[in-house]
């Protein structure tokens, strides 16, 4: 289950914000070394399947409200956005729970959404748009939400307005290069480093012969140089030993894939034979 948005201090200060008494998608996340006391605020909301493990997941959006805290139930609801929406629901998604409630003696609920693994988020990304309805108890707190100065820990770029009565979820099955890789190209295209360049395809097999998973790569503590050493000598000695069995390893353009401490060189474009 995949949860975004934590408890903060700015939190309890837009909980007491003297407006409106309504609600609004309090979504915050960001870099690996921040916290909720520095992510931003954001408008969406990121699903990499490559990330989880299994076909589902559940992402948890939270919804605050403004005003007073009350000692009764109060409805809103929430719908699909279909002018935002490219996912199909019964597809890629759940149908979403429409009648929400903040409980009583409370200021907070979770508007929560299954998203299920297809094989056509391989090719292209999907996006789920969500909606909050405001109700005769609930308005909409801020349809103009400005970015906090401070909560600036983020890698996305930070949206500095927007509808905080939307909020966008973007789900794909694609492999980015992750945070963690230790080769590169050069200007003449040659593979170098330990890895060369970033394909899915070497990413999956390194994966599958040592054992790891994508989320080891998303930072040094779980990629640590020592760790990084090991990959390049044992997928080194694993790539050449296929090679002279006779079933080499080839990227999509042809080449042999390159492995620091194989016995050739690589060129981009340039297929082995």
């Amino acid at each position: 289950m995949i949860f975004i948005g934590l408890f903060s201090s700015c939190e309890k200060e837009l909980i007491n914000y003297r407006g409106i008494e309504g609600i609004y998608f309090a979504v915050q996340h960001g870099s690996a070394n921040g916290t909720e006391n520095n992510w931003p605020y954001q408008p969406f909301s990121k699903v990499r399947f490559a990330a989880v493990q299994g076909q589902d997941t559940t992402i948890r959006l939270k919804v605050l409200t403004t005003g007073p805290i009350y000692a009764y139930d109060r409805n809103f609801e929430v719908e699909v956005n279909p002018d935002s929406t490219t996912a199909v629901m019964g597809k890629h998604f759940s149908a979403v729970k429409r009648h929400m409630t903040i409980p009583a003696n409370s200021s907070k609920t979770y508007v929560e959404v299954k998203l299920h693994r297809t094989a056509d988020l391989k090719q292209a990304s999907k996006q789920i748009g969500l909606r909050l309805v405001p109700s005769d108890q609930l308005s909409l707190s801020f349809p103009q939400w400005d970015a906090i100065p401070g909560y600036t820990q983020s890698t996305d770029p930070i949206i500095q307005e927007f509808d905080a009565g939307l909020h966008t979820i973007l789900l794909d099955d694609l492999l980015p290069k992750p945070t963690v890789w230790s080769g590169n190209v050069g200007a003449d295209l040659v593979e170098s480093g330990n890895w060369g360049e970033y394909s899915e395809k070497k990413m999956l097999l390194i994966c599958e012969v040592m054992n790891l998973s994508y989320q080891d790569f998303s930072s040094t503590t779980t990629m640590p140089l020592i760790r990084v050493n090991l990959i390049t000598r044992e997928m080194s000695q694993y790539l050449q030993g296929r090679f002279e069995a006779g079933a080499p390893v080839l990227e999509a353009d042809g080449r042999l894939m390159y492995i620091r401490g194989v016995s050739w060189t690589s060129k981009v474009g340039v297929p082995w034979q």
